[in-house]
């Protein structure tokens, strides 16, 4: 494969955003960072970013977008609409629906994706000839769109704390922690080598793991040097139902079960006490920031900047896909924070970048991506930045326009791992829009 040239106008570098910058790429890595001219390479204008990271996905409640935004409720009664989505899907109508939504995560700049993936078997919880038929169709899925992809399998045991699974959860169950390890270790072992996959685990919330489990999936995470990534302390009754089980709270228990570290990622993180900031930022356990969710199921507002000061790493996920625009997600974060404190320029738009790209990549597994460096993956996304919303930016304010105004439409090239994935804001599967039309409504049923 011939050395690629490309000519960026301006290149978020490690030093700041710098002006005519050309990056080579050999295969999937960065060959080469320096400045010239435009001459025999290919030109990206605007502002050229390292791939972004989606650190905390559900591929499948990308078919809930719209269908729960009538009348009122909370996290639990949207969860029920959830579970309705859950119950109808196969492996093979996952791959679609996981296709197409991994394709506008592609067209937003997004070039690795760490899913959650929870619905391993078919309806009734019998497990499919092979048990990891939908997690199999989740990374053919990343393939094709042009993603790396993260597959955090996740350990889902019971229906809440003390109670039995129940209707679409019975889906996602294994029995026990063992059982749930066994069917990780056959999944790891198909993908040992493999570059552009990392499996992982999930410990899903104190809900659904009892806390004498979580020892077992802490220990799959270690034996692989693996990530482990948990819901943490998400809505008020978790927490309550914690502490009246265990008579601590969800981070306090996850602690004490070895799964906090830096290969660890708490996510959301919205409901902490003081003790817990400092248990995840002794530990430096990444923290996954979901705003947009976060707000369109009213969970609340977690302590982002408490955190981040503390020692854990923030990154930044799109979750159940209200949204998918990375952008979004990272200006929320400060955008929360003036709200409550009634105060502005908590985060400077490079740390909200870094959260984006190099953290949120490290959080996956994939601690060589996110930088335009040489050695790198090979990720350039290229933003606009002549749009209606970003018209006006100099090389002194790119980023802070990109991170303040850009949104997903903006972005007009993507070279994921040095293949060319979006060229003219086009998409190389075709009409991503049709592709989730028809996914969606074979998913709805």
């Amino acid at each position: 494969m011939p050395v690629e040239r490309y000519w960026c106008e301006y290149a978020w570098l490690p030093e700041g955003v710098t002006e005519s910058v050309v990056i080579e790429v050999d295969g999937q890595r960065i060959t080469g960072v320096g400045h010239g001219g435009p001459d025999g390479a290919e030109r990206l204008a605007g502002l050229t970013l390292p791939g972004l990271a989606n650190a905390h996905s559900h591929a499948f409640h990308r078919a809930l977008r719209g269908a729960t935004q009538t009348g009122k409720g909370d996290f639990w009664t949207w969860r029920d609409q959830m579970y309705g989505v859950a119950a109808t899907l196969d492996p093979d109508s996952y791959l679609a629906l996981a296709r197409a939504a991994y394709a506008e995560m592609a067209m937003a700049g997004v070039t690795c994706v760490g899913e959650f993936h929870y619905l391993h078997h078919a309806p009734g919880g019998v497990p499919y000839e092979d048990a990891n038929a939908m997690g199999h169709a989740l990374i053919q899925a990343a393939r094709e769109a042009g993603l790396r992809i993260a597959l955090l399998d996740t350990c889902y045991l019971t229906g809440g704390v003390g109670t039995a699974l129940a209707g679409a959860q019975v889906r996602f169950g294994d029995g026990d922690a063992e059982r749930w390890a066994a069917r990780a270790e056959a999944l790891a072992a198909a993908y040992e080598g493999q570059a552009d996959v990392e499996i992982g685990a999930a410990i899903h919330s104190v809900r659904a793991v009892p806390a004498e489990q979580m020892g077992t999936v802490a220990e799959f995470s270690h034996r692989h040097a693996a990530p482990l990534h948990a819901h943490v302390s998400e809505q008020r009754a978790e927490n309550a139902a914690c502490v009246e089980m265990y008579a601590a709270t969800p981070v306090q228990v996850l602690h004490e079960r070895g799964a906090l570290g830096p290969r660890s990622t708490a996510v959301h993180a919205t409901h902490l006490t003081e003790v817990d900031i400092e248990l995840l930022g002794q530990s430096r356990t990444h923290i996954c920031m979901c705003p947009t969710t976060e707000r369109d199921l009213a969970d609340g507002i977690g302590p982002a900047r408490a955190l981040f000061d503390r020692g854990s790493p923030v990154t930044l996920g799109s979750d159940s896909h209200a949204v998918i625009d990375l952008f979004e997600e990272a200006r929320a974060v400060e955008l929360n924070e003036r709200l409550a404190s009634e105060r502005r320029g908590h985060w400077r738009a490079a740390e909200l970048l870094t959260a984006a790209t190099a953290a949120g990549h490290a959080s996956l597994g994939f601690p060589d991506a996110g930088l335009l460096v040489p050695g790198a993956w090979a990720d350039l996304v290229s933003v606009r930045l002549d749009s209606v919303r970003t018209a006006g930016a100099t090389r002194h304010s790119a980023a802070e326009t990109v991170v303040f105004a850009a949104t997903a439409a903006d972005v007009h090239s993507v070279v994921s791992g040095g293949r060319r994935v979006v060229k003219d804001g086009a998409h190389a599967l075709g009409d991503v829009g049709a592709l989730l039309r028809s996914s969606i409504s074979l998913a709805q049923g």
